[in-house]
């Protein structure tokens, strides 16, 4: 029998739990497809009594794992503790340092640092793998990094963030505000501990960068990124869009043009006929479009135990199976730093305006409009609320820059109660 790969685990959350329920409920299977026994060593986590559903009675306890990374008996580390910074960023140095691979689910700590990582793991020889850190279960590391490594990658766009995902479906189901289904979706522990991390759109472009920087062959760059969350977006919003044929989505959307790299991540509205609309819950998908593929979509869980430790285990077998691909499918010295850009692509956009119930108000809005070149392909007014008017218009083509001058221009004016809600119409 070959030699085990002997793994240390720092995190014994819902992930770090799930896999250890895998590699004790699957040892053959693993063992058949890796080649040889997958074998863990230690574990390490806050609390060591505290009872997780799993039996550990058979591995080594560690407090610090810090201490955990240098082990000798170790040959990968799994970091499973989350956080940009701090500890989890500290024993992945520490494991790199001593020789170590890692697989991690740190989408955080990756998308910050992951150019100084990844070039501290190809400096010592090791792997560096992060599948679980993207999209839970879908194995769009492994499509970017493999099988369509022969691409040139024209577009990435997604719904990556299952808890945004949900609380929009379910707005749209019930006819609830946004308010309460937020605070559904916090009783039902789907919200991260601070939630803006969600419902902001922190969470989903910190896997929108990573996606990015294998696609392109760029550095990563989270400071480039375009957030803008849900907390805006209204029932009467989600209802418009539908009766215009739309669907809204928190979007994260990327693409490299001669100018620099557009990564943004979004409320958009997306066509009812697309695959994007159709995604209910707290499913993700991906959608990658290649010279030579044309577009693929993958779809499927994006968080939870199971899906999560999957993609966990599925590198760990890589790595027992001698697969050493670099952290961002080339090189870290070869990636490159370019501009960051809004976008390089024009679309339509909705905006939602509460205007001052004034004669004259919506001419101001018009003329800013037509002073920035942007003309209107159709415009509502939704009834009058006290000395307010809610109008809804949807521009023809331009890009977010110029819109952003017409915005300023009627914000200018005062003609606007508070600012507007600016939706991008996307075509998939």
């Amino acid at each position: 029998m070959s030699n085990p790969i002997r793994i240390g685990i720092a995190g014994l959350g819902t992930v770090g739990a799930g896999l250890i329920k895998i590699i004790q409920k699957n040892s053959n299977i693993l063992e058949a497809r890796a080649g040889k026994p997958i074998k863990i060593i230690a574990v390490s986590a806050l609390s060591k009594s505290k009872d997780r559903g799993v039996d550990l009675t058979a591995y080594e306890w560690e407090d610090d794992p810090i201490a955990l990374a240098k082990r000798d008996d170790i040959d990968v580390f799994v970091e499973l503790i989350g956080g940009e910074s701090g500890q989890a960023k500290k024993a992945t140095e520490e494991a790199i340092k001593h020789g170590k691979h890692v697989v991690t689910a740190n989408k955080a700590m990756l998308a910050i640092h992951g150019q100084e990582l990844a070039s501290a793991a190809e400096n010592s020889g090791v792997n560096l793998r992060f599948e679980a850190a993207v999209a839970g279960g879908i194995p769009v590391i492994k499509t970017l990094t493999e099988s369509l490594a022969g691409n040139n990658i024209t577009r990435i766009m997604g719904v990556m963030n299952g808890t945004c995902n949900y609380i929009l479906t379910r707005m749209e189901d019930t006819g609830l505000a946004y308010e309460e289904i937020f605070e559904e979706a916090n009783q039902l522990g789907f919200l991260e501990a601070d939630p803006n991390l969600d419902v902001g759109g922190i969470d989903a472009a910190h896997k929108l960068v990573l996606l990015s920087s294998i696609a392109y062959g760029t550095q990563v760059d989270f400071n480039g990124a375009i957030l803008e969350g849900i907390g805006r977006i209204t029932i009467e919003d989600i209802k418009a869009a539908s009766e215009m044929g739309y669907r809204i989505k928190l979007l994260g959307v990327s693409s490299l043009s001669d100018s620099g790299l557009s990564q943004t991540m979004r409320p958009c509205l997306v066509p009812l006929t697309s695959p994007l609309a159709q995604l209910n819950g707290g499913t993700n998908m991906i959608i990658i479009e290649g010279d030579a593929v044309g577009q693929i979509v993958l779809r499927g869980a994006g968080a939870g135990e199971g899906p999560t430790a999957s993609a966990v285990i599925a590198d760990i077998l890589d790595i027992a199976r001698g697969i050493n691909i670099p952290v961002f499918g080339q090189p870290a010295n070869s990636l490159i730093k370019v501009p960051a850009i809004s976008t390089s692509v024009e679309n339509s956009f909705y905006l939602r305006l509460n205007l001052k119930d004034e004669a004259g108000i919506l001419a101001k809005v018009s003329a800013a409009l037509a002073n920035a070149g942007i003309s209107i392909d159709r415009i509502r007014q939704e009834g009058h609320e006290k000395d307010a008017a809610p109008v809804i218009i949807v521009t023809h083509p331009t890009d977010r820059d110029t819109l952003n001058k017409a915005i300023s221009e009627i914000e200018e004016t005062s003609a606007a109660i508070d600012p507007p809600v600016v939706l991008r119409i996307e075509s998939v």
